[in-house]
């Protein structure tokens, strides 16, 4: 694995940025308590000083009106997303053309029809020797090696044992599929307890064991887990290019929330992105 930059992480205004030239964007995680007005004016001048090319907001629903005076577009959407009851939208602000242009959205559109042809459906049993479980500090040397192994680069040091031991510590819980006691796949559930919503992300199944729907299973772990955490919102950002996260998502009743355009460095290119995200508590 070739290890990226990470994008540097700091409060503008009492907000939680990141920002960086690996993805070329500021990434607002979340908007802190605030003048939002401050925020999307002290956003944009940072991201021109800077020369990136994007602006990425993700923010209550109640503060969406502000952002769209200032240039902002909404590009995805997920309701219930803060504890339950408060959306958030996710919005696009372009300080170029090229990174606002979306040259295959024509191939895209295409296949986002064939992702949601795909309703949820019954899943056929992992075979006999297959078993999930939560993933634990003593994994984490295996865990480092099938990310290596599955991802060429990634921007975060998930090749690093303590990096993955440090995460699991503060707001990470990690999931594997074992077969006769080794590891062949892995998925992670990104926690923000305190809005109670979950990223689901970092799917990895090494290739010999590619085939058996492994990452619909390990999915539906994930989920029960998070419920028995009182989480309430799941949701996901993944290539729109990629047919198998995509596919597994809509099999597993997530519903598609938008796409965000030309946002992720996913192995040396800036990709669209697609949001999909499930009510696991209410709605």
């Amino acid at each position: 694995m070739i290890q990226k930059p990470v994008d540097a992480l700091e409060y503008i205004e009492g907000s939680l940025v990141q920002h960086g030239f690996y993805n070329d964007r500021i990434y607002l995680m979340k908007l802190g308590g605030s003048d939002p007005e401050r925020v999307a004016v002290r956003l944009i001048s940072k991201a021109a000083d800077a020369g990136y090319s994007k602006i990425f907001a993700k923010v209550p629903d109640s503060a969406e009106d502000v952002f769209l005076r200032h240039g902002f577009q909404v590009e995805a959407r997920i309701p219930g997303f803060y504890n339950g009851t408060v959306g958030a939208v996710f919005l696009g602000f372009y300080l170029t053309g090229k990174r606002a242009h979306e040259e295959n959205c024509i191939a895209l559109d295409s296949l986002l029809d064939i992702y949601l042809d795909n309703l949820p459906a019954t899943v056929t049993d992992l075979p006999p020797g297959f078993s999930l479980r939560r993933c634990s500090r003593q994994d984490a040397s295996q865990m480092a090696q099938i990310y290596s192994s599955v991802f060429p680069t990634y921007p975060f040091p998930i090749n690093d044992p303590s990096y993955l031991r440090h995460s699991m510590e503060t707001h990470v819980d990690y999931f594997g599929c074992e077969v006769l006691g080794r590891l062949i796949a892995l998925s992670a559930a990104e926690m923000d307890t305190g809005n109670e919503n979950v990223e689901m992300t970092d799917f990895a199944t090494l290739p010999a064991w590619r085939g058996y729907s492994v990452s619909i299973h390990l999915l539906s772990t994930m989920e029960d887990a998070m419920r028995a955490r009182n989480i309430k919102a799941a949701y996901t950002i993944a290539r729109s290019s990629s047919p198998g996260m995509n596919i597994t998502f809509a099999r597993s009743g997530y519903r598609y929330g938008g796409r965000v355009i030309n946002n992720t460095n996913i192995s040396g290119q800036i990709e669209s992105m697609n949001v999909w995200y499930k009510h696991l508590i209410g709605q």
